[in-house]
């Protein structure tokens, strides 16, 4: 541990310099454009807003981090006094470059501090093992380009003899305040960054010596001599009986960062292609009918291209996945494709229902797919709030009490208008359901509406 205050004004250190946003440094990864890989890298990041009711770092790293901070200090005080600067926001932009981050600290009597904390960077010969052993794990350069630091990834490079994180004496502080031992303002400084680390653990690999974009080239570089090298002796080392042994799907995946971009993907076909024609001279597996087959495969096939259609459509990303239908829900669906008497037998014979009760799913189905299948089936009771709720949209939906109809309860979130065989289900989705009484039977009576009113209307029932 050195004295702080370790620059003096002789040196050119100036006591209010304020590393500024507006730096001649690089649009993407914030690093000064140059030429020269071996060139000083930086990195300015804006003050960041005071911080209430969380730690300071939530990723293992952040607080890995943290506790080099808090080893270092021989005073508990000054940590609980740096903390607070930290919390209220008085550390001013930080500045990270290999080696050193930096930043000026105000106390609350408005004096300003410039503060530097120094990292000891790691030599080449760390670099090299560093990037050899991500290289040989391409899901480590995968979890670092989704701001992950994951444990293995530190120990596998502490096995290389690399020390990612520091550790106990490693931060060494230089504070204009010229305070002995670790000051409030480096601590200020150094609970920021935690949170900084939080966000993206290559400000640790910048201040250790190396900036993203260099760290991404060389590793770019690596792979592909590697690639060469084996494309090269097919029969070497990472081959079994000539062949080339390929890597995992998963750490091809992992390495798309790294490796030039895909080619633009086909154009969709405009249509799903045609089913394969089964009918043969030899006779079917008892119970494997062609007609079933061949009704599968469509099926399957046109999916299959919906899918593909929504994959590539923009925004899909960003979509949430669909929930996996049930096996009663995909049998009435199947059966909802217009198929023939004998394949929706089969259908109606799986699902425990009758033909007339399959018929009657596929109506609802049409209506509007498994929620409709649901309200159909009893298959959701309204809670309490959801009944109460339910019973205000009715009580409001009428502008005049001379038009709104007379309505009975029939069950929970079930009211049918008394002297017409109109009925009204109150859906899992918030919406109205109609339905129609036909030969003693409730039936679909066309799609849900939110308005009650209207969904009424839609089933005949607009007058009481």
């Amino acid at each position: 541990m050195t004295r702080n205050g370790g620059h003096d004004h002789e040196d050119g250190f100036d006591p209010y310099y304020h590393p500024s946003s507006t730096d001649d440094t690089d649009e993407e990864y914030g690093e000064e454009g140059s030429a020269d890989p071996d060139a000083s890298a930086e990195r300015t990041f804006a003050a960041l807003p005071p911080v209430t009711g969380r730690g300071f770092a939530q990723s293992w790293w952040g607080r890995s981090w943290i506790k080099a901070l808090e080893d270092t200090a021989l005073d508990s005080q000054q940590l609980k006094k740096g903390r607070r600067h930290a919390r209220e926001g008085a550390v001013g932009a930080v500045s990270v470059r290999p080696g050193r981050i930096t930043a000026v600290v105000r106390d609350r009597d408005g004096t300003r501090h410039r503060v530097d904390v120094l990292i000891p960077e790691l030599d080449d010969g760390d670099w090299n093992r560093f990037l050899d052993m991500a290289v040989d794990r391409a899901g480590h350069i995968a979890a670092l380009l989704d701001r992950e630091m994951p444990p293995h990834l530190v120990e596998d490079a502490a096995t290389a003899g690399v020390d990612l994180l520091p550790g106990m004496g490693d931060l060494e502080p230089e504070c204009g305040c010229e305070s002995w031992d670790l000051c409030p303002h480096a601590a200020a400084l150094c609970y920021t960054v935690a949170r900084l680390l939080d966000q993206d653990p290559f400000v640790l690999l910048l201040m250790r010596g190396r900036g993203e974009r260099r760290l991404l080239d060389e590793l770019q570089e690596r792979s592909a001599a590697r690639a060469a090298v084996s494309a090269a002796d097919p029969g070497g080392p990472q081959s079994s009986g000539g062949a080339v042994a390929g890597v995992p799907a998963a750490e091809a995946f992992a390495a798309r960062d790294i490796l030039p971009p895909l080619p633009a993907p086909p154009a969709v076909p405009g249509e799903p292609g045609p089913p394969p024609c089964l009918d043969a001279e030899t006779d079917p597996v008892p119970g494997a009918g062609p007609d079933a087959l061949e009704f599968l495969a469509a099926d399957a096939a046109a999916r299959a291209h919906q899918l593909l259609v929504e994959a590539l459509a923009p925004g899909h990303g960003n979509r949430p996945a669909e929930p996996v239908p049930a096996f009663d829900e995909d049998a009435v669906r199947l059966a909802a494709g217009v198929p023939g008497p004998v394949i929706s037998g089969r259908l109606a014979a799986v699902t425990g229902r009758s033909r007339a009760g399959l018929d009657l799913a596929v109506r609802a189905w049409r209506t509007g797919g498994p929620v409709a299948l649901r309200v159909l089936d009893d298959a959701w009771s309204p809670d309490a709030e959801a009944l109460v709720r339910a019973a205000a949209a009715l009580e409001g939906a009428w502008e005049a009490a001379s038009a709104r109809p007379k309505l009975r309860s029939a069950a929970p979130g079930r009211w049918t208008v008394v002297g017409a065989d109109v009925q009204l289900r109150y859906g899992p989705d918030g919406r109205w359901w109609p339905y129609r009484k036909e030969r003693s039977q409730w039936v679909p009576a066309g799609p849900a509406d939110s308005d009650p009113e209207a969904a009424l209307a839609g089933a005949g029932g607009e007058t009481g």
